[in-house]
């Protein structure tokens, strides 16, 4: 009897979490708006003395968010649990010097285009483009030094109602093989329901490609936590993937994630599937590192695209975004040395990322849509992570 009453609880949790994910049950701050403040300071020097700056955005419900100048880097996000216990919710490192010395793409902005361009080589206006090759023989996240290498310039600091940081970068034409200059800002913002914004807004003064987004590895119970992230709920609203090759690079297909493990339609922990080695995607991707379709498609403004959930802590993550794809990654290449924030090792699953972004390989992929950005028409990604607890 024991055991059957324990199991009808387990089993209770269970349906309260899915309900919860389906979008029923939600718990959020019904206050009024209340002021949110951002601390600007200097946080550290990189080794040619050039100074790294960080912004710490708070609001009044106990959410933070600490911004590097170096990547423009989400360097940590802090939230309460349904206690009202505060924990950070992103790995990283303690000293912003360890963003440039030990790159791990820990919470940076990427770009100018986000995961893979397969051979490093895309073909625009007739033209071939041979890219800086820095993951075998494509180009990740931008290339040898893509955004996340760079210190950016803050254009302002703002608190009120929304808090505000907004910095701005210069990448010229060549720049990494990419074609035009390119004039880039990312706005972080904070209201006090817990909505961390991130907008990223560029200009070309030449036909170009770009694909930003942000690289945050969540865990809900908090990065320092003896768990990690394979018992999160996860729902991603996406019929679709793309699958891969072995080099990670989308082979082009478009595939229905139903009957597969790929499937995120209806709710369940992100350990469900991760060892289904008769899935040669999960093979290849040594667990989940590939992107959803989003069945939402491209929108004007931010749709949800992932819902994650830790039921310990009770912690909700929304992202949201105008994106038609997310990336989701199971942390599948966390070996172990990588020492992080308060003297960690992060080992594989303890962090995720979920990165709203234009398909991977869009520009060699012509059923993916377009990443092209002319001049005279702003590339323009706005996203949301959304925090807040569930009873």
């Amino acid at each position: 009897m024991a055991h059957a009453s324990r199991r009808r609880g387990e089993q209770e949790g269970e349906n309260d979490v899915e309900a919860m994910l389906l979008g029923r049950g939600l718990v959020q701050s019904g206050q009024t708006a209340k002021a949110a403040e951002a601390q600007r300071q200097i946080a550290d020097q990189l080794a040619d003395g050039a100074p790294v700056e960080t912004v710490t955005l708070s609001n009044a419900s106990g959410v933070s968010a600490r911004v590097l100048t170096y990547g423009a880097t989400l360097q940590s996000l802090t939230a309460p649990d349904r206690d009202g216990v505060l924990s950070d919710i992103t790995l990283g490192y303690d000293a912003a010097s360890d963003y440039a010395e030990r790159p791990n793409y820990y919470g940076v902005t990427v770009g100018r285009f986000a995961n893979r361009i397969g051979g490093g080589t895309f073909e625009l206006d007739g033209q071939r483009y041979q890219l800086t090759q820095n993951d075998e023989a494509n180009s990740l996240h931008g290339g040898v030094e893509g955004f996340d290498k760079r210190n950016w310039r803050i254009i302002s600091v703002e608190s009120g109602p929304v808090a505000r940081l907004v910095l701005a970068l210069t990448s010229p034409a060549g720049d990494q093989g990419y074609p035009g200059t390119l004039e880039v800002q990312v706005t972080y913002t904070l209201n006090d329901a817990g909505d961390l914004g991130i907008l990223y807004e560029a200009t070309s003064d030449a036909p170009t490609v770009v694909n930003m987004t942000n690289h945050a590895l969540f865990n809900l119970a908090g990065q320092d936590a003896h768990s990690d992230a394979m018992d999160h709920w996860l729902m991603l609203p996406a019929s679709r993937y793309t699958p891969v090759d072995n080099g990670l690079v989308p082979t082009g297909e478009l595939r229905p994630v139903a009957g597969s493990v790929f499937d995120f339609r209806e709710p369940r922990t992100i350990e469900q599937g991760l060892r289904e080695a008769s899935d040669r995607q999960i093979v290849a991707g040594c667990g989940y590192d590939h992107n959803w379709v989003l069945d939402k498609g491209l929108t004007e403004g931010p749709e949800l695209a992932a819902r994650l959930v830790d039921r310990g802590s009770g912690r909700v993550l929304d992202v949201l975004s105008t994106e038609p794809g997310l990336q989701f990654y199971s942390g599948n290449f966390l070996d172990g040395t990588v020492v992080g924030k308060g003297g960690k090792a992060y080992r594989m699953g303890d962090g995720i990322a979920l990165e709203p972004q234009k398909f991977p390989d869009t520009p060699n992929q012509p059923d993916f849509g377009s990443a092209r950005v002319e001049p005279g028409r702003a590339y323009r990604h706005q996203m949301i992570y959304r925090v807040y607890t569930m009873r």
